[in-house]
């Protein structure tokens, strides 16, 4: 009976330590990153997304096939919060709460907004929930990038969101609606 009450504290402790470990999500191998962007007003564009690794892989075309609808990340589907109305290559993005994917293609790209928050990410299913489909250009990098990085650069009344990885980097440029 000793035993068997060592065997099952021994197999609880494990749970929790296990529980623990997942809700820490530093520790991840695709850590949880941020990047905003502030315009003159004030308003913010804010991405919170997890950060996978090269680690040696083909990335665009093998584990990230071509054509198909990435969750643009790892882990949980990567969040898009914008405090201002915005527009990008003719196309409007409310004030709002979005989930972010994108469609990516060997020469350019496809960023998709939705509605549809919350998701872990795959697969994707939320096109009746799209906000958005908007054209993004698609370039190489001077070097191989091996954290996948969303960053922006702000310049006048506009913010320029680049996706970084392996050795490709596309961007879309958003401006507050007036």
């Amino acid at each position: 009976m000793m035993k068997k009450s060592a065997v099952v504290i021994l197999f609880a402790l494990t749970l929790c330590v296990v529980s623990s470990a997942q809700q820490d999500k530093s520790k991840r191998p695709s850590p949880p990153a941020q990047a905003q962007c502030k315009f003159s007003d004030g308003k913010t564009i804010a991405v919170d997304y997890s950060s996978p690794r090269m680690k040696g892989r083909k990335i665009f075309g093998e584990l990230v096939p071509y054509g198909q609808v990435w969750r643009t990340g790892a882990n949980e589907a990567t969040t898009f919060v914008t405090t201002a109305a915005l527009t990008s290559e003719g196309r409007d993005i409310p004030a709002g709460n979005y989930t972010i994917f994108t469609l990516p293609e060997q020469n350019k790209w496809t960023l998709i907004v939705s509605k549809h928050t919350g998701e872990w990410g795959i697969p994707y299913k939320y096109e009746s929930e799209e906000v958005a489909r908007v054209p993004m250009s698609a370039s190489q990098t001077s070097g191989p990038v091996e954290n996948f990085t969303i960053s922006f650069d702000q310049g006048g009344s506009t913010c320029s969101m680049k996706l970084s990885w392996e050795k490709t980097e596309a961007s879309v440029q958003f401006s507050e609606k007036k």
